[in-house]
């Protein structure tokens, strides 16, 4: 009699491990099917892996996508294992938090830029920006080389020579001939309202926040970063799973026509889809 409620035990406990399974964070399979678990700013990035989840179906993978307001916990959930991926962020950016937070990251591939605008309620251009002017700009110091670059290419500052621009601060400044004051310590995601609430003299936004927010980068910038920006933004993994199958179809996915070109209709020049 033990020995038949012994093997009606094993037979149960059995069943319960099969059925609780053994993968790590959101990652899985559905029999055939692989799922994916990617985390991503609500726009573009959430809306164009919108637009792959279809294409990726029919290639066996279940896309789940994560959405987030911030750009700190994405990084923080991939690192931990809750994403298998993520894409929000550009490859300075990647770069610092791997620096700063010793991260274990890579670039999987790059998918679109997204050139910064500068916004004003007062002034249609950036050569009606009096003397004193206020420019409003991200905490991210990741993002102060760029736009910084941006004000130079304008021939608003310039920058210490020799230096690399893309991580330039406010404290490369070697020439501000109309002594224009920059305050940093505004979160990214509150630069729309910053604007809408017509603080300072012009507001440098990122397009994904500008966008969510309603405005057009194209339309509604009086100056905007040109197309050809090093600040491409990627698909980032942990480290050694750049060449996982499901990472590299999602990738081959995102850089196929169908996906660029709804990217160019979509966005009309606020998002320009790459292939690198």
């Amino acid at each position: 009699m033990k020995k038949y409620v012994s093997l009606a035990l094993a037979l149960v406990i059995s069943v319960v491990l099969a059925a609780c399974g053994t993968g790590n964070g959101n990652s899985g399979s559905k029999g055939n099917e692989k799922t994916l678990t990617v985390g991503a700013s609500n726009v573009p990035h959430a809306e164009i892996l919108e637009q792959a989840k279809p294409i990726l179906k029919d290639k066996g993978i279940d896309l789940k996508i994560v959405k987030y307001q911030d750009y700190i916990m994405p990084n923080k959930a991939l690192a931990e294992g809750d994403l298998d991926a993520n894409y929000f962020q550009h490859i300075p950016y990647l770069k610092a938090q791997m620096k700063e937070n010793g991260y274990k990251f890579a670039n999987a591939g790059g998918i679109h830029i997204e050139p910064i605008g500068v916004y004003s309620k007062k002034y249609k251009s950036l050569k009606d920006l009096p003397k004193g002017a206020e420019i409003i700009m991200s905490s991210s110091v990741a993002d102060h080389g760029r736009i910084l670059s941006m004000l130079e290419a304008q021939g608003l500052i310039k920058l210490k020579s020799g230096i690399d621009k893309t991580t330039a601060t406010v404290k490369d400044i070697v020439e501000n001939k109309k002594n224009l004051k920059f305050k940093t310590d505004i979160e990214a995601s509150l630069l729309p309202k910053v604007y809408q609430n017509n603080e300072g003299d012009a507001v440098l936004i990122n397009s994904n926040y500008a966008i969510d927010a309603g405005l057009n980068p194209v339309k509604d910038a009086i100056a905007l970063e040109n197309s050809n920006s090093p600040y491409v933004n990627v698909i980032a993994v942990r480290k050694g799973d750049e060449d996982k199958k499901e990472i590299k179809t999602l990738v081959e996915v995102l850089h196929s026509k169908e996906i660029q070109d709804y990217i160019k209709k979509e966005y009309k020049g606020a998002v320009v889809p790459v292939s690198k």
